[in-house]
């Protein structure tokens, strides 16, 4: 080929060309692969590094202790020893003396409320350990000589020396609530058999009634208010006995409908047949379809009784044939009766119900859907029947499992909490069973006779509490009143 001026030009073949193409080619490979593995093992160690960096702190870190900053509190004047917010004699005044309104639960406003520590008593000790502190107490941790100089005489407690021992005794069984029970059990035979499990104790005393029940497989929340007695929620917490402040009053007591097996009171002085039976209306609540009602004292007995109760025999006959006209009204039939101890048992259907509410007139009425069986949390109480659902058929006693099968079984009221179901429930159980365990290595007292009073602050379906069900304590189970109550699976 010739270029433009006419002079020869050689042009090299194409084979010729590829051979230092591919030699280039080779070179650069070469290179970069060299430059590579020089970025690449330069960046390893410096990844290696910084791994190492945060393995060591990760280490450092779970091995140094927990810093947290101190806040500290003043403590409490002495006068304070005694101090329930909510149930405060101090504040008394300000409220009316209507159905004892004045000794229900007020909380202070937010103005009012202590920051301070509550000092224990003068001379204070660690309790007397389970079950010892079911006999005795040490004086000085429950300082109240009132109630043992007026009560003495009726074996509810006696103090010797640096002790408070309590002898079993009340004022209906002041020779021993052994042989009270023993009798309550001749006539409930479900006492026995595992069909009784919870039970409530209205106006407690100092809970012997409670504390004799638990070897029977039996659990009592005994129910006191700040009265003249001075401490009695005090004592059974100091002997270890479940017990709650409370009265039945203007509100309902802070428990689901169809909640308890058993109700009790043992002259408690709870006027049940005045303001149109509204504090017996209550008890019906919170008794399940089936459960029993237990009274003794006044007017039970009242033919030889009544003149050790400043009374006549008329005014008691009267006062019995009201009571039983009352409680027939509600659907509960005389179970049992003998001495002193007076069994009603509450209706197992609604076939009773359904009898006496179809008249219009009749007395109490039935509540009215509006009203929530199970809502319990400042609920003011209201003069008519709380009907059970229909829907509620394996929770009536006949059908409840017995205990302690009844522990671990799927309670039919789950399906009343949103997203509940068995195999939620089921789930929750395990998972607690793990979590106990991992507690117990946190902290080896629990399980311990040092351990005997619990509250779980925020129960679900009382996991924690069915996970050590075996060990020598008691759960207390609370529900937030802004969650979802979940106290009727508890129950």
């Amino acid at each position: 080929m010739k270029h433009k001026d006419g002079k020869p030009v050689f042009h090299p073949d194409k084979k010729s060309r590829a051979v230092p193409m591919a030699i280039m080619f080779v070179v650069l490979c070469g290179f970069s692969f060299y430059l590579g593995g020089i970025y690449c093992t330069e960046k390893d160690k410096i990844g290696a590094k910084d791994v190492a960096k945060v393995v060591s702190s990760s280490k450092e870190s779970s091995t140094a202790p927990l810093q947290i900053k101190p806040t500290a509190f003043p403590e409490c004047s002495s006068d304070y020893q005694d101090y329930t917010p909510c149930t405060d004699p101090k504040r008394w005044k300000k409220y009316g003396n209507h159905r004892l309104t004045f000794m229900e639960r007020h909380c202070p406003p937010v103005f009012e409320r202590k920051q301070c520590l509550i000092p224990p008593p003068d001379g204070y000790k660690p309790p007397i350990k389970w079950p010892k502190s079911r006999d005795q107490c040490w004086y000085r941790n429950v300082p109240y000589d009132w109630i043992n100089k007026q009560k003495s005489n009726q074996n509810w407690l006696r103090k010797e020396g640096d002790k408070f021992l309590f002898p079993g005794g009340g004022t209906m069984f002041p020779r021993g609530v052994g042989a009270y029970v023993d009798l309550m059990q001749d006539l409930i035979p479900e006492m026995k058999d595992g069909t009784i499990r919870t039970a409530i104790d209205t106006g407690c005393g100092v809970a012997s009634w409670g504390g004799d029940l638990l070897d029977r497989g039996i659990l009592t929340v005994s129910l006191a208010p700040r009265d003249n007695h001075e401490a009695q929620v005090q004592f059974a917490l100091e002997r270890g006995i479940p017990a709650i402040l409370g009265i039945i009053s203007t509100q309902r007591l802070p428990f689901p409908s169809n909640a308890f097996d058993m109700a009790h009171c043992s002259r408690c002085l709870i006027p049940w047949t005045e303001f149109g039976g509204i504090y017996l209306l209550e008890v019906h609540r919170i008794l399940r379809p089936g459960g029993f009602w237990v009274l003794s004292g006044p007017p039970v007995n009242y033919e030889n009784r009544w003149r050790g109760w400043n009374t006549t025999v008329e005014e008691q006959k009267s006062d019995y044939d009201k009571l039983q006209e009352l409680l027939t009204s509600m659907c509960f039939k005389l179970y049992d009766k003998k001495d002193d101890i007076a069994v009603w048992q509450k209706a197992s259907d609604n076939s009773c119900y359904s009898k006496k509410l179809a008249n219009t007139d009749a007395y109490p009425p039935k509540c009215d859907d509006s009203l929530e069986p199970d809502s319990a949390w400042y609920t003011p109480l209201r003069p008519c029947v709380v009907v059970p659902s229909p829907k509620i058929k394996k929770s009536v006693m006949e059908s409840i499992p017995k205990w302690p099968e009844r522990l671990h079984v799927t309670p039919e009221r789950i399906s009343d909490i949103p997203g509940g179901s068995a195999s939620v429930f089921k789930h929750d159980d395990s998972k607690w069973k793990i979590r106990a365990k991992h507690y117990k290595k946190l902290l080896p007292a629990l399980g311990s006779d040092k351990i005997r009073n619990i509250m779980d602050m925020n129960t679900v379906y009382g996991g924690f509490a069915a996970a050590v069900i075996d060990d020598p304590l008691w759960v207390m189970n609370v529900v937030s009143s802004y969650a979802a109550n979940t106290l009727p699976v508890v129950f």
